[in-house]
């Protein structure tokens, strides 16, 4: 039976302000993509977060965005590759540091909203973001989707981890739908239960346009910052479990993958 992890974006606060229940989530998830402070959070609120992380033996992940605070990280910046990769080297080195105060260490890198559409397509992008990682620390795990990230990442030696996003629709090229067009989240808690463990299980995700298409889920992304949130990541991980899937670390599952093959 397939063995799957279950990340979700934490840390993604700013100073007084906070989204999400990362406390609880941490109970649920196996691994963690943390805010580096370009889209979220801060010294404080990533010291915090992978303190928690460390305490409960959930992975640490980057989380490296484009320099948007206002807009969270989903909006397009006109930035160079140079610009890019610089930007990546910057948070991913603030977070190694926390993680290595606290006894720790980061296992992955997942790049955050608009950076982490456009990495799966612009090969400049993804070369830049997969240089980094590799230049800092080659034991990284890359966390993509399908495409030139996941590419440049594996070019460079550098171990792959592929996403899967239950609550966000897939066009058929394996990008995912814009959040400006409509039905790109998916709020039904049952159908994302349910497009969950097909994925995992069967290898296969409903398009937007309603035809299957092939995907392979390594990891599970399980967003926090939207109401029931936290009920709703109790329940996919439940029905996975009642399905025969075992949740694990990235690294385990990615040892399991090999073993297989």
């Amino acid at each position: 039976m397939p063995t799957v992890d279950l990340v979700a974006d934490l840390g993604e606060g700013f100073g007084a302000y906070s989204i999400g229940d990362d406390k609880a989530l941490l109970d649920i998830v196996s691994s963690a993509n943390i805010a580096c402070g370009f889209h979220a959070g801060d010294p404080d609120i990533m010291n915090a977060t992978v303190a928690e992380c460390v305490r409960k033996g959930v992975g640490i992940g980057a989380h490296p965005s484009f320099p948007d605070l206002r807009g969270f990280g989903r909006r397009a910046m006109d930035l160079t590759a140079d610009e890019v990769r610089n930007d990546v080297v910057y948070q991913l080195g603030a977070l190694t540091a926390f993680a290595a105060y606290h006894g720790g260490s980061v296992s992955h890198l997942a790049p955050h909203g608009r950076l982490g559409n456009l990495v799966a397509t612009r090969a400049d992008y993804a070369e830049a973001v997969a240089d980094a990682a590799a230049r800092v620390d080659p034991r990284l795990i890359v966390l993509a989707q399908d495409g030139e990230l996941a590419t440049a990442a594996a070019d460079r030696g550098l171990q792959v981890a592929i996403v899967g996003i239950a609550d966000r629709a897939y066009q058929e090229d394996g990008t995912l739908v814009p959040r400006s067009q409509p039905g790109a989240v998916i709020h039904d808690p049952a159908a994302i239960v349910e497009r969950t463990v097909r994925m995992v299980c069967e290898g296969l995700i409903t398009t937007a346009t309603g035809r299957d298409l092939a995907i392979q889920a390594d990891t599970i992304l399980l967003h926090g910052d939207n109401p029931g949130a936290v009920e709703l990541a109790r329940l996919v991980r439940s029905e996975l479990i009642a399905a025969g899937v075992t949740v694990a670390p990235l690294a385990q599952v990615l040892a399991a993958k090999q073993k297989v093959s």
